[in-house]
This record gives structure tokens, C-alpha cells and sequence, in this order.
């Protein structure tokens, strides 16, 4: 959510200033509605005999009534205009998406040598820079891949700045695995195989070369 809202914020600003407004808005009409209501309930405790003869508390009531219909037609046009606001703002999930599986990878280097860290400041610090520095498209879709494909490149030259040489490889086959994993492009079965040699993995599984592959090798 945090990435998403700087992209939109970036991308397209009208659409994050007028949803910053509607919240705004939207907490100001339930404070007056919770206003009206303590009133209403103040006239009704306070009122003596039959309130229907008591002519300030009668015009108290008719005016409270009218005005809360109001800030509740208000609150639902302003609902309305947010659920259009989020449904725009979602277009730009697929880079914030991205873009945090990128950060996943970033941390994951820490698992090869601790001195490997990275603030997350600094990496948003990159992703603004990246939405700036990024070519320019009205097509949302182009606009999308130029944004992934950019920021990708440019986190991994600013990584690959503070690695050993021997790391380097290691931390583009990282990218590269996760990116794909995150399309659905890796059979989990086959990247378990890579990971562990198959160890363990083969179970009840019948040897699929017996012609030439002993048993006891598979």
C-alpha cells in the first residue's frame, strides 16, 4: 500500500489529493453526524411532558433531521467518488506488486552476508527516482512495463554497487528467479529439485529411465 500510494502520488497526484480529501471529508461529516445525534438525544432526555407541544425542541429535532439527511447524501456521493478514485488507483497495483517483490529480494541478501542491508527509506528513495527518471508513456499498460522495467534495472546497478564481484551473479539470479516466480513462470516442483539436488523429493515416484538409470541412482 505504501509503494502504491507513492506511484499514484507520482503518477497521478489529482487522483491522491482528491482521496486525501474525501477522508478528510468523510471524518468531518461522521463528527457532525455524531454532533447531531447528542443533540437529539440532549433534547429528548431533557424535554418535559409531551415533546410534540414543546415547539423549540419540535424545530431542534425538524432542523437536525434535515441536516443529517444532507451529510448523509454527502457521504454517499463521497463514496461513491472514492470507490471510482480506488478503482483508477488500482491500475498502478502491478508496479507497487513488483516493486515489493523487488524488495524481498533486496533483503534476501543479507542471507549471504550480513553486511548486506538496505534501509527501506533508501529503496523508496530509488523507486521516486526511478518513476522520474522513467520514459513517459499515456498508454497505462506501456506505461506500467516501462515503470517495472526500469526500476529493475536501476535497483539492481545500485545494488550491485555495494556487492563483492562474487555476489553479483548470485543476486541477478535472485532477481531473475523471483521476478519469474511472481509470473507463475517456475514449476514449484522442478525449482525444489534446483534448490535441493532432489533430496527427498522423489517419494513413491516410479524411475522414469529404468532402461539406463538404476534405481538406486534415481
Amino acid at each position: 500500500d505504501q509503494l502504491l500510494g507513492i506511484v499514484v502520488a507520482k503518477e497521478r497526484p489529482d487522483l491522491e489529493e482528491e482521496k486525501n480529501k474525501l477522508i478528510i471529508q468523510g471524518a468531518e461529516n461522521k463528527k457532525k453526524l455524531k454532533e447531531i445525534e447528542d443533540e437529539i438525544l440532549r433534547v429528548l432526555s431533557s424535554s418535559q411532558g409531551n415533546i410534540l407541544e414543546d415547539e423549540e425542541a419540535v424545530n431542534i429535532l425538524q432542523s437536525s433531521k434535515i441536516l443529517s439527511d444532507e451529510i448523509s447524501e454527502k457521504q454517499k456521493i463521497s463514496e461513491e467518488t472514492e470507490a471510482k478514485i480506488d478503482e483508477a488507483r488500482a491500475g498502478y497495483k502491478p508496479v507497487a506488486h513488483h516493486s515489493s517483490m523487488l524488495y524481498f529480494a533486496v533483503t534476501d541478501l543479507a542471507n549471504i552476508d550480513p553486511m548486506y542491508q538496505y534501509s527501506l527509506r533508501w529503496f523508496i528513495d530509488l523507486f521516486v527516482r526511478a518513476i522520474a527518471d522513467s520514459q513517459q508513456s499515456d498508454d497505462l499498460e506501456v506505461r506500467l512495463q516501462l515503470l517495472n522495467d526500469h526500476f529493475t534495472f536501476f535497483l539492481y546497478q545500485n545494488v550491485c554497487r555495494s556487492l563483492f564481484e562474487k555476489d553479483k551473479l548470485l543476486f541477478a539470479f535472485l532477481l531473475c528467479s523471483r521476478i519469474l516466480e511472481s509470473r507463475g513462470q517456475i514449476d514449484p516442483e522442478e525449482w525444489m529439485f534446483l534448490l535441493t539436488g532432489g533430496l527427498g523429493n522423489v517419494g513413491d515416484r516410479p524411475n522414469p529411465a529404468s532402461e539406463w538409470l538404476v534405481d538406486r541412482g534415481w
